[in-house]
């Protein structure tokens, strides 16, 4: 299976501008939509990129898209708002143009520990999203990553600002597992698997060398950024209680459905890694790359206190 035209749904985002970059190099020609065509500027300047501004929910759109497509890959995924529309409704649209439009191949993001039968909207509709592609008749493969760190991010780097701002700090579901995992791993991952027939029909988990508390990675984002708040880890209902507010504040860092995520540990079963043993992509540790974005030294953070202090 020869690939050399690739159109990535949800390639504006923070995954999607990593694999452009990897496919890219590849000379692989990528067509990326995206409501907002100022939002993707990045995008502009890679030579094999073209960046569409269209509405993917519409199923014309997605035909028009597709033409002279050889795979489609999926990353769309929002952490509030309507899970059903973005993480089951979208897919099927997806599975039912690239039969269309005779594509065969689809990669697919889903998220480790998606399930029907999970107690967060966010992971049960996952897991449904999940379960149309492989259902389908494509060639389909599905990625299940625990949370995504790099450049870029909104975990780790949101850590970081909060400890940057606040001398405390109440943290809910602080015991709360994950497995972070680098995002060029990833995108690696996804740009390997492409026309590889071992990864066909197959769903891997997606994971970092180590395991963290999110009080752990809190704190380890406070520690880089040279920060040293007073974390307080809040009980169960205080947990809840503190979803239940942020979840009405403009941003909603928090919502009632992340904290029921939190109650399902996002690790990797123990014992062996997918990123070794199926692209022999070596897991690269928070600690190696996260001092490099967090510390204040990232050129786009100069930039934006440059403008800060002009008055722009």
């Amino acid at each position: 299976m020869k690939i050399n035209n690739v159109c990535i749904i949800g390639g504006s985002g923070f995954v999607g501008k990593h694999i452009a970059n990897v496919l890219t190099t590849q000379e692989i020609n990528l067509r990326i939509p995206t409501r907002h065509r100022e939002r993707a500027k990045e995008l502009l300047v890679l030579p094999t990129v073209d960046v569409v501004e269209t509405n993917v929910h519409d199923d014309a759109a997605l035909d028009r898209l597709l033409v002279g497509m050889d795979a489609v890959i999926n990353l769309v995924g929002i952490l509030h708002g309507d899970f059903k529309t973005a993480h089951v409704e979208l897919p099927r649209k997806i599975v039912a143009a690239c039969t269309r439009n005779g594509i065969a191949r689809l990669l697919h993001m889903s998220a480790l520990k998606a399930g029907t039968d999970r107690p967060s909207e966010y992971l049960r509709t996952k897991g449904e999203g999940e379960q149309i592609v492989m259902a389908s008749s494509l060639t389909t493969t599905t990625f299940r990553p625990s949370v995504i760190f790099g450049p870029g991010d909104s975990s780790i780097s949101l850590f970081a600002r909060l400890a940057r701002r606040l001398p405390i700090l109440p943290l809910a579901s602080p015991d709360a597992k994950f497995q972070p995992v680098f995002v060029e791993n990833v995108a690696h991952a996804f740009a390997a698997s492409l026309e590889n027939p071992d990864t066909f029909g197959q769903s891997y988990d997606l994971c970092g060398p180590q395991c963290y508390t999110l009080r752990q990675l809190v704190e380890y984002a406070a520690h880089v950024t040279g920060h040293k708040p007073a974390i307080i880890g809040l009980g169960d209902g205080l947990s809840y209680l503190q979803a239940l507010m942020m979840e009405s504040l403009p941003g909603k860092l928090m919502t009632r459905d992340n904290y029921y995520s939190m109650k399902v540990d996002s690790v990797c079963d123990s014992g062996h890694n997918n990123l070794a043993e199926v692209w022999g992509i070596r897991p690269t540790a928070m600690e190696e790359v996260a001092p490099l974005y967090l510390a204040n030294r990232m050129p786009r953070e100069r930039y934006d206190r440059f403008r800060h202090r002009a008055g722009r």
